[in-house]
């Protein structure tokens, strides 16, 4: 039974051979990414134009694969080029050699200034790479950078796929890649260097010559011709010569008031925003055995190159005014304080505490204390105000001195500067009206305020005080002091200046709504006042009795009571109750008089009113029942309204719903101004029906028909319209309640007190923070044409289509009324760009100095090429070193050499000797050169004397820390 047993005892296992391997899923990943691009074949495209790679347009697609559980992601880099030059060259060629490999010997991209590191090293316009996933991730040990080789040349060979494919290895910074292209009976493998620090025998051409031929192993005897192109790049550093023609933001100060220029902005760098100038000078076609370059001697004199390009450097964020300008004042949007807590505790809260005694609270409370109320007026309180924030604070410590204080109000209030007139007659000069420009097209557009208004020129004003006097401090006192006046200009019937006439305009900012507003409020006061003075004068010298017979005795006690009114002063007169209602005995009187009248409905005793508050005959129409002419009333203006009090008004009219009782509460709310007008017009024309009202105020809807009479005669027949006969119809309601009280004597549509009241506690509680938010549009329109006018000046093609951008994306987000702060960063940001390109344009010119040619050729060529440096990456200099630039470029250089070296005014003369003589006894026009590039090319047979020949490509770059050999060596793989 043992024996038997045995046998069932061993583990019997089978391994799978036909299992796939990670490795070979690898490859099958591969090959499956290469035929979803369709990478299949060889498509050969037309030969490449010179610049093409950076003029052109580059594209990738990018995918995910794994090995095993390590994630890579392949990447396919290609020219965009035109569909018609493809197709038709799909159909493999079996001589034909990839077109990645004739890349490898096309001259016309050697350097491009913009491209894939790939690109630059071997020229090619289409390549995929695979790369470790995640940056962190690296391919570091041999082994596996040989297999990934081997994965991509099995996958190349199983597909037919002719596109280079380059693996990433080591860690990504040091840009280390290995590949291969594989063509019908012909490959390429690309091979790569990379060192800290160069051989001594590699920093010249001769060096690195031989290790070009001893890796190509040629077995010809006589070598083909090697092809080289050269590019040597020399930094310029050093502007001694130049001083950067920037005023210091200090010198706009000047440290005195009277050169502060309030509502301009400063503009410009305050630094030079161009850091480096790099000359690269190439030699684009030479050959073996015409220059020498070695350890000793060496042929290539900057000064003779054949092709001279410059690019320039820019200074990473060079500190521009503008934008700090705005930037600052966009920080206050993000402070939380008051402006009681910035300036210091609240006025009233000292005053409080000075009496607060907690031991007396109850004693205090039912303690009989007379109310001093001639005391309480609004101007006894804001100048006790005046009098605790000037002791509390001390002049000394004041965020603002005076004389910015006065200078800036002077500034804001023009009509400060001479005796305010008691009339108070403004000088405004803002009441031209705007011509649709661009401009006016642009307030709009930001919902800011128009370039003349006060509202913009206090943005400009707390803008400049946050950046060189006080910060918030002073930002928070300018704006206490402006409150304060916009306080005094009410009380004294003072128009503010820089403000529209009439109501507020909504596509402004809600700030410059309240302070249209205010002004309609002080415009209504002070022609109500006016009015009461010229009515007494009217009444009571020459018409007394005339007057007092026709209006009564109670009118006459009236009359008195006005004539009061306008004696006593303004002060005491708002303490009084008729502020909100001005004439309650007048309907008291008309209840009894008119209304008895009208209900009785005899036309005699309602004609036996005198009419009052005539302006005009209306044409030819009479009233329809005694014949008498219909005259339009004086009315009271609808109330002028801001958006935040329309959007209130809306919010109520809809919490009232849909009901029928709804609807008629609306309709009642909303016909405020209809009754009014009823009644000012039943003022003016007594014995009137609703049908006169009606022709006059809403003529449609009276409708006159012909027809024959009693007699035979066409006359013509009115009646209302069937909307003004349906029962319960407002107009009819209204129009039995209205009373025949002229404009004058009603209680007022627009209570001026009240709404007056309500913006300049509105403004009282605005913090620094809200106020910022408020003015921002203002200030972005400020900044959007200052540099509209410094471009002008300039003339930058790429910076008008920047400013546009800046315009369109700037309307959308600002006339939202809460813009999100990433999205107002935005627009500072574009803003500070464009200022910085018009800065880096000034700089420029001043290096090449445009402005001093004489010559006005010489002028237009320096001002193109200076304009190219700014829009492109790389700009080629005509004539080279022999041309207007170039000889600019090498006077800097030479001036910048100079400098460093700090030669001794002898030596100048050994500088005349022959260019032997000045390159050993002087000091040399040029630097070592910062970069040294080289490309080898030639065509060979490899690896036997009988294979074909194929192209070989080798580039090297030396730089201080770097230096890296980039091979691409094509071999037979049917003749070897």
């Amino acid at each position: 039974m043992a024996a038997d047993s045995e046998p069932e005892s061993e583990v019997f296992e089978i391994t799978d051979f036909t299992t796939a391997s990670e490795w070979e899923r690898f490859i099958s990943k591969v090959e499956e990414v290469l035929n979803d691009w369709k990478l299949i074949g060889n498509s050969l495209g037309k030969p490449l134009e010179k610049g093409i790679f950076t003029s052109g347009a580059w594209e990738e697609k990018s995918d995910e694969i794994s090995f095993a559980d390590f994630k890579f992601s392949v990447t396919h880099h290609y020219l965009v080029q035109d569909s018609a030059d493809k197709e038709g060259k799909d159909e493999v060629l079996e001589d034909v050699i990839p077109q990645s490999m004739q890349d490898l010997l096309c001259m016309n991209n050697d350097f491009p200034p913009r491209a894939h590191c790939l690109v630059r090293w071997y020229g090619l316009r289409e390549f995929v790479v695979i790369a470790p996933a995640a940056n962190h991730d690296a391919v570091l040990s041999e082994s596996k950078c040989n297999l990934l080789l081997s994965s991509v040349s099995i996958a190349l060979g199983n597909t037919g796929c002719q596109v280079p494919l380059f693996v990433q290895i080591h860690h990504k910074w040091r840009r280390m890649y290995v590949g291969e292209c594989q063509g019908h009976g012909v490959r390429t493998d690309f091979e790569m260097v990379h060192l800290r620090k160069v051989p001594n025998q590699y920093t010249h051409l001769s060096g690195l010559l031989d290790i070009f031929k001893s890796k190509i192993g040629c077995p010809l005897t006589p070598l083909p011709p090697v092809s080289i192109a050269i590019r040597f790049t020399y930094v310029l550093q050093d502007w001694q010569q130049y001083f950067w023609p920037q005023q210091p933001p200090d010198a706009l100060v000047g440290g005195e008031v009277g050169g502060l220029e309030f509502g301009k902005l400063p503009f410009g760098a305050c630094e030079d925003p161009i850091s480096e100038l790099h000359l690269a000078t190439t030699w684009p076609h030479l050959t073996e055995g015409i220059i020498v370059d070695n350890d000793v001697y060496s042929d290539l004199d900057p000064i003779q190159a054949p092709h001279w390009s410059v690019r320039v450097r820019k200074a990473d964020n060079p500190q521009c005014l503008l934008g700090d300008f705005v930037t600052e004042f966009f920080k206050i949007c993000r402070r939380k304080e008051s402006t009681d807590e910035i300036l210091g505790r609240s006025t009233f809260e000292e005053e409080g505490r000075e009496i607060a005694d907690i031991t007396h609270a109850l004693s205090k409370l039912t303690e009989p204390a007379p109310v001093p109320i001639h005391k309480l007026s609004v101007s006894n309180m804001v100048h006790t105000a005046k009098k605790k924030i000037r002791k509390h604070r001390g002049v000394e410590e004041s965020p603002l001195n005076n004389d910015v204080l006065n200078t800036i109000l002077l500034f804001l209030f023009p009509d400060a500067a001479s005796e305010k007139p008691l009339d108070g007659s403004s000088s405004t000069d803002s009441n031209n009206p705007l011509s649709e420009s661009e401009e006016y097209n642009l307030y709009n557009q930001f919902k800011s305020a128009p370039s003349d208004s006060l509202t913009y020129k206090l943005a400009l004003c707390l803008c400049m005080i946050n950046f060189y006097h006080g910060g918030l401090k002073g930002v928070a006192h300018l704006w206490q002091e402006f409150v304060l006046e916009m306080r005094f200009r009410w009380e004294n019937n003072f128009l503010i200046p820089g403000l529209t006439s009439g109501p507020p305009d909504l596509r402004c900012c809600l700030l410059h709504q309240k302070l249209q507003m205010l002004n309609c409020c002080i415009e209504r006061k002070k022609a109500r006042d006016e009015g009461r003075k010229t009515n007494t004068s009217e009444i009571y010298p020459g018409d007394t009795g005339k007057a007092g017979d026709q209006l009564g005795p109670d009118n006459l006690k009236d009359m008195d009571k006005e004539k009061g009114e306008v004696g006593k002063s303004w002060d005491s007169w708002s303490d009084s109750e008729e502020e909100f209602f001005e004439c309650l005995s007048d309907t008291e009187e008309l209840k009894g008089n008119g209304q008895e009248s009208g209900k009785k409905g005899g036309p005699k005793e309602v004609a036996s009113l005198k009419p009052e508050g005539r302006l005009h005959q209306h044409g030819k129409l009479t009233l329809l029942h005694n014949g008498e002419p219909l005259y339009i009333p004086v009315t009271q203006e609808p109330a002028p309204m801001t958006e935040d009090l329309l959007e209130e008004q809306s919010e109520v009219l809809a919490k009232l719903g849909t009901s029928a009782e709804g609807a008629h509460l609306r309709a009642r709310m909303q016909s405020a101004c209809l009754l009014s007008d009823m009644e000012s017009f039943k003022a003016a024309n007594p014995g009137c029906f609703l049908e006169d009202f009606v022709r006059w105020y809403s003529p449609r809807d009276y409708i006159e028909e012909e027809v024959v009479d009693e007699k035979g005669n066409m006359v013509l027949k009115g009646e209302l319209s069937a909307r003004m006969k349906i029962p319960s119809n407002m107009w009819v309601e209204a129009w039995e309640t209205a009373k025949p009280i002229p404009a004058r004597r009603q209680r007022r549509l627009f209570d001026d007190t009240r709404e007056a009241e309500k913006v300049l506690h509105y403004l009282a509680v605005q913090k620094p923070a809200d106020l910022a938010r408020h003015l921002l549009p203002c200030v972005i329109h400020a900044a959007v044409l200052k540099v509209k006018e410094e471009e002008n000046l300039e003339n930058i093609s790429s910076v008008k289509k920047i400013i546009k951008q800046i315009i369109t994306h700037s309307s959308k987000v600002l006339h939202f009324p809460n813009p999100e702060d990433k999205k107002l960063e935005e627009i500072i940001h574009q803003i500070t760009n464009v200022e910085a390109i018009i800065a880096r344009a000034r700089s420029l010119k001043a290096k090449f100095g445009t402005e001093k040619c004489e010559q006005e050729e010489e002028k237009e060529d320096l001002e193109r090429f200076v304009s190219c440096l700014l829009e492109q990456p790389e700009v080629l200099v005509v004539g080279a070193g022999r041309g207007h630039a170039g000889k600019i470029i090498h006077k800097l250089f030479v001036n910048a050499q100079r400098a460093a070296a700090v030669a001794p005014p002898e030596e100048e003369l050994k500088r005349m000797g022959s260019p032997e003589e000045r390159r050993h006894n002087s000091v040399s026009d040029f630097p070592p050169p910062a970069g040294r590039e080289l490309i080898l090319r030639t065509t060979v047979p490899r690896p036997a004397p009988y294979s074909r020949a194929l192209p070989q490509r080798m580039y090297s770059v030396l730089t201080k820390e770097d230096f890296r050999l980039a091979g691409a060596f094509s071999s037979d793989t049917t003749f070897f």
